[in-house]
Parts: structure tokens; C-alpha cells; sequence
């Protein structure tokens, strides 16, 4: 037998330990393979909205390159950890450092190589599947298959250099440790695991902390605190799982009368040994779900994002001339979109008003604004009743205003924003007494109010007597173009924003903003933004069970030595089935509990940035993912007992 066939049967040996492992690196493979067809498609490339698309999905491949490179090394380092009596004992028996490090190197490459073809080929087979569920993901047409050379070149040079630095890191892991070291390593140690009360309280107020700042979070602070609640909270979920989780599993074993009921001893005793061995691994199948499933419901929410842009943008087509642009360059703009329309076949409505620029000598409040746009009340129910909404807002009297609104995120920072009060240098005062109940005129056509906190507040509506009363500084002309279904006005106007706007602030002589264009924008964005989550989630998610299926592998000939003792002390089968499910059922079902404790508070936090409820969205990936987890949990139970009794 020479010593590549030695490596080779080594690995076919533990196949069964193994097995999670290649079968997780060849799914992570495929995926970055699928992506990479998609990303170098064509049809993609060549079309301006498709290629923000191909970006996303970029992303996602360096997401899960990443994180198989994260995968790879705690694995390698695991199986490594394992085989210490089995290095040992082949060390004893002649066997040189320098050959041990040689045999693993051929170990890893095998099993790495072996994921690389399984997976490009895999990746190959389901390119067409997967180019048509992309495309409906995307709602374009379906995209014919195209095999690049630049997608196989890419997977195969990339994770070959990851397994190639991986395997060679080995030698490092490996260590020097002399055969009586390995030895001792490779036993188990069944020591009572010390737990301080101190860091385990840390981590009850740490998770708690993080909660309650997450809950707390307005739409103006959800940015802020952001980073704060996810460094708590990952800080505390460690502790969890390394001082917390022990401490409560000590205190349930010294209540006697709990702890000597039927078989919980067995169930605690070998729980506590499972989760100081696992603690690590079970606080990265927490950090690794909370984040597939923040991300995949976030995405899956678009149809309500959908439904917000509809109430952001009233008119299908809106237009904004400065007050420096010449006229006659304005009414060909004009004329380009209703030839546009009709050409489309599109009925449509519209409306022209003026907007006022007042000086503003003063104001009150921490922000300071020069010019204030400015909207009679009059115009303001014109542009509600063109875009269809029905308003019960009382004339306004006096010098009250109302803030406009620039879209329903702002609803949210209202209650933070400071109202001001400014006084125009005619002597005039405008006194914001409210704000808008629906956004009259889109964001990007207006210069921002204050943009205070990412607020879109832009202008004020006064009653039509002030508004008379005023003489601005110059007057800017807005006219809205209002079709029922707005999506159809995708690509309009192309030839004054190929992106769909052109926002106020920039230096053209006018503002655009077509809702189609954008809606089209958004939809795609969103939508490959949710494939590529799934797609990474789907990632996650094998990954995290194949960590759970290599440590209770792993610990299996142990288990099988104890259960039979236990065993002809005359535990029975109902008591053993019991006392193993109930330990599978904690290991499984406490991380993901965590992970959707955790997603469920980032949601809260979230949905501060929407108007509409995300709820339903959310709820139904988390369903989802408890039901995959579930799956999966019987499958492993039936698997792990009928290996438990094998002998």
C-alpha cells in the first residue's frame, strides 16, 4: 500500500464523519458557481438595471467565500482535534512529523478537490434551473444558458487556493506535540465544567442590554446603535453559551428532586459535558442563523417596499423646472414625456404648480435654512386628489405650515425632529405646526428641508393668502404626470435621467423623477438581494448542520461505550430514546431559539425604517427556517439512534 493509497483510505474510513463536511464545501462550491454563471451572463452584463443585479450577486459569492474559508478552517481544526490518539499511535509506530503533516496535507486536498468537482459539476447540471429561477426571482424574461469560461475558472481557482492554504495551515494546528501529548489529547476528559457567576450574570445583562437598545431604537438612532447592540450581543450570546448555559444547567442540578426524576441525571450530566465541548460551536450556529434569517426577511419584504414607493412617488412622472432654466427648453422636456406616454398608449393626468423660494433671515431650531420652498394649500390638495389621496387636513390659517414629507420613513422621525419657526426677511413668520399627511411632491425634486438625521422633509405648504402675500426669490415650476399603474412608465425619459432621476441638488437646470424607472430599479435590487440571501442563508444553514452532525459523530463511540453500561444497568429503550432526543432536541432547537430571538429584536429595530408592517414577511421566514431545522432534526435523531444501538 503506498502512502497516497494510505491518505486515501484514511478519509474513505471516516466517511461518515466526514460526510457533513463535503457534502456542505460541495453545496458552497455549486452556489458560488450558479452565481458566477449569472454574474458573467450576457444579458446581464450589457443592461444598466440588470448589472446592479450582477453586483449583488458578486457580493453574495465574496459573503460565501468568506465564510467557507471561516467553515473550512474550524472544520479542519475539529477533525484534527479528534484524531490525536490516531496521530499518536501512528507516531509511535515510526511514523515521521514530517510525514503526518504530508498525510494530512493529501487528506484535506482529497476531500477539497473532491467538493470542487462534485460542486462545479453540480453547478453545471442545474445552470439552466437555476438562470430560470433567477430570472423569475427577477421578473424579466428567461435567460438562455450561457456557459463562461470566466464562472469555472473562477470557482476552480479560488477554492482550490482556499483548501490549498487551509490543508498547509495544518501543519500549524497539527502543533508539535510528542506521542504521549497526542495521547493524552485524544482522551476525553469528563471534568466538571467551572462556571463563574460573575461573567454568567455579564451575559444575562449583556443579551438583555442589547435587546432592550434594539427595542428602544427610533428610526433616527437605528443606524447609531447599530453596531453597539450587534457587538453586545454577540459578546453575550459567547457567555451564553460558555458560562450562562452551564450555570443554569448547574442549577437545575441541585434541585434533587428534578435532578433524580426518571433519567434527567443521564440527560444533565451529559448535556453539561456537550455544552462545554460545543459551546463554541453552537455560538456559531446562532451567529451564522441570526444573520440568514435578518437578511432573508429583511429581502422578502419587498412586496411592502413595493407598496411604500407608490405612496413616496404620487406621480407617475415628476418634473421640476429651476428657475434658471429657459423656458422653451422646459416645455420640450415637457412635450418628450407626454409623446412618451401616448406612445405607451398610457392614459395620464397633470398638474402644474408654482414653488416659492422665501429668504429666511432667522429661525429657531438647530438647523439653518436659506431659502425655504414653499406650496400654497390650495396646490397641495390638487396634488393629493391627482395622486389619489384623500386628505381630511383643515385649511391651514395664519402662518401656520405644514412640513412636507418627502416620504413614509420620515413619519418615523417626526417625533425627534425639533418644529422651527422662521422668520422671512419681509418680516413674515412661518410656524410649522404639523407636517403633511402624504407626500404632495417626491424626494430629489426639492432640496432637503434639513436632512437632519436622513430625514427628506422638503418645504413647507402655508395657507394660499401667505403664499400670495410672499415674494419670493425666484419660483420654480413643478408639473406631475399621473398614470394609474405607474410601473408601465419604466424607461420613460430616458434622455433626461437614464437611472430614473435626476435629484435637485445636482447641477442640470432641472429636476426629474420617474416612479416606473425606479420601481423597476428597486424591484430588481430587492429581488436578487432576497435570491442572494436565500442562496447564502441555504449556505449557512447546511453549514451550521453539518457542525451539529460532526460533534455528534464525533462523540458517537463514546456515547455507544456509556448507553451500553447504562444499558445493562437496565435502562431500557423507551428511556434511552428519551434521554437522546430530549439532548438532540436542546442542542438543535436552543441556538436556533437564540437566532430567532435574536433576528425577532432586529426586526424591531427594523421596522422603524418602514411604514407599512414587515410582520408578515418576517414571520413567514422564521416559520420557514423552524420547520427546515425541525426536518432536519428528525432525520439526524433516527439516523444518531440507529447507529447509537448498532452494537
Amino acid at each position: 500500500m503506498t502512502f497516497r493509497q494510505f491518505a486515501y483510505r484514511n478519509v474513505t474510513r471516516n466517511k461518515r464523519k466526514y460526510a457533513a463536511y463535503f457534502v456542505c464545501s460541495s453545496f458552497s462550491v455549486m452556489v458560488f458557481f450558479l452565481c458566477a454563471l449569472f454574474v458573467f451572463h450576457p444579458a446581464i452584463k450589457k443592461d444598466l438595471i440588470l448589472s446592479t443585479a450582477a453586483n449583488t450577486m458578486l457580493a453574495a459569492e465574496g459573503i460565501i467565500f468568506v465564510f467557507s474559508s471561516l467553515f473550512v478552517l474550524v472544520s479542519v481544526d475539529s477533525f484534527l482535534q479528534s484524531r490525536k490518539l490516531e496521530f499518536g499511535i501512528l507516531l509511535m509506530h515510526g511514523m515521521t512529523k514530517g510525514q503526518l503533516n504530508k498525510m494530512v496535507f493529501l487528506e484535506n486536498m482529497m476531500i477539497g478537490g473532491s467538493a470542487i468537482l462534485s460542486g462545479t459539476l453540480l453547478g453545471i447540471l442545474l445552470g439552466k434551473l437555476f438562470l430560470m429561477i433567477g430570472a423569475g426571482f427577477l421578473g424579466i424574461g428567461p435567460l438562455e444558458f450561457y456557459f463562461s469560461w470566466q464562472a469555472p475558472v473562477l470557482t476552480i481557482s479560488s477554492f482550490a487556493l482556499l483548501f490549498v492554504l487551509i490543508s498547509l495551515g495544518t501543519f500549524v494546528l497539527i502543533g508539535q506535540d510528542s506521542p504521549r501529548g497526542l495521547f493524552q489529547g485524544g482522551r476525553r476528559k469528563e471534568q466538571a465544567p467551572r462556571v463563574s457567576l460573575l461573567w454568567a450574570a455579564v451575559s444575562a445583562l449583556l443579551l438583555l442590554g442589547g435587546y432592550a437598545l434594539a427595542a428602544s431604537a427610533s428610526a433616527s438612532s437605528v443606524e447609531r446603535v447599530m453596531f453597539p447592540v450587534v457587538a453586545i450581543t454577540v459578546i453575550g450570546t459567547y457567555l451564553f453559551y460558555t458560562q450562562l448555559s452551564l450555570y443554569i444547567a448547574g442549577v437545575l442540578r441541585s434541585i434533587r428532586r428534578f435532578y433524580w426524576h426518571k433519567t434527567n441525571l443521564i440527560m444533565l450530566s451529559g448535556l453539561s459535558y456537550r455544552w462545554k465541548a460545543n459551546g463554541r460551536m453552537f455560538f456559531m450556529v446562532t451567529i451564522v442563523s441570526a444573520v440568514s434569517f435578518t437578511s432573508v426577511g429583511v429581502f422578502a419584504s419587498i412586496h411592502t417596499l413595493s407598496r411604500e414607493l407608490k405612496l413616496d412617488y404620487p406621480a407617475a412622472v415628476g418634473y421640476v423646472a429651476k428657475a434658471n432654466q429657459d423656458g422653451d427648453r422646459a416645455e420640450h422636456d415637457l412635450q418628450g414625456i407626454r409623446s412618451e406616454l401616448e406612445r405607451l398608449g398610457l392614459p395620464y393626468e397633470t398638474l402644474t404648480l408654482p414653488v416659492k423660494y422665501a429668504e429666511v433671515a432667522s429661525q429657531t431650531g438647530p438647523d439653518l435654512t436659506r431659502q425655504l420652498p414653499l406650496i400654497s394649500y390650495s396646490d397641495y390638495m390638487q396634488a393629493l386628489e391627482k395622486a389619489g389621496f384623500v386628505s381630511v387636513e383643515q385649511p391651514l390659517q395664519g402662518s401656520e405650515g405644514l412640513v412636507m414629507i418627502g416620504s413614509q420613513r420620515d413619519r418615523s422621525l417626526t417625533s425627534s425632529r425639533v418644529k422651527a419657526v422662521y422668520t422671512l426677511e419681509q418680516g413674515m413668520e412661518i410656524v410649522e405646526a404639523g407636517y403633511t399627511g402624504h407626500v404632495p411632491i417626491a424626494e430629489y425634486l426639492l432640496p432637503e428641508l434639513d436632512g437632519r438625521d436622513g430625514g427628506d422633509f422638503s418645504g413647507i405648504v402655508i395657507s394660499d393668502s401667505l403664499f400670495q402675500a410672499i415674494t419670493p426669490v425666484h419660483t420654480d415650476r413643478y408639473t406631475g404626470f399621473y398614470v394609474d399603474d405607474f410601473p408601465q412608465t419604466s424607461g420613460i425619459a430616458r434622455s433626461l435621467s437614464d437611472k430614473g432621476k435626476v435629484a435637485y441638488e445636482s447641477d442640470a437646470p432641472y429636476a426629474v423623477v420617474v416612479s416606473g424607472t425606479l420601481f423597476e430599479i428597486q424591484k430588481i435590487l430587492y429581488s436578487t438581494m432576497l435570491f442572494a440571501s436565500l442562496l447564502v442563508g441555504t449556505v449557512f444553514f447546511i453549514a451550521a448542520g453539518s457542525f451539529l452532525y460532526f460533534r455528534l459523530y464525533t462523540d458517537l463511540d463514546h456515547d455507544r461505550q456509556q448507553y451500553s453500561t447504562l444499558s445493562k444497568m437496565g435502562l431500557t429503550d423507551q428511556e434511552l430514546d428519551r434521554t437522546v432526543t430530549l439532548q438532540l432536541a436542546l442542542m438543535f432547537f436552543i441556538p436556533v431559539g437564540m437566532a430567532i430571538l435574536h433576528s425577532l429584536f432586529a426586526f424591531i429595530a427594523l421596522q422603524r425604517l418602514f411604514y407599512l408592517s414587515i410582520a408578515v414577511e418576517t414571520g413567514a421566514v422564521l416559520a420557514g427556517y423552524l420547520a427546515a431545522q425541525g426536518l432536519y432534526f428528525f432525520l439526524i435523531r433516527g439516523r444518531y439512534l440507529r447507529n447509537l444501538k448498532k452494537n
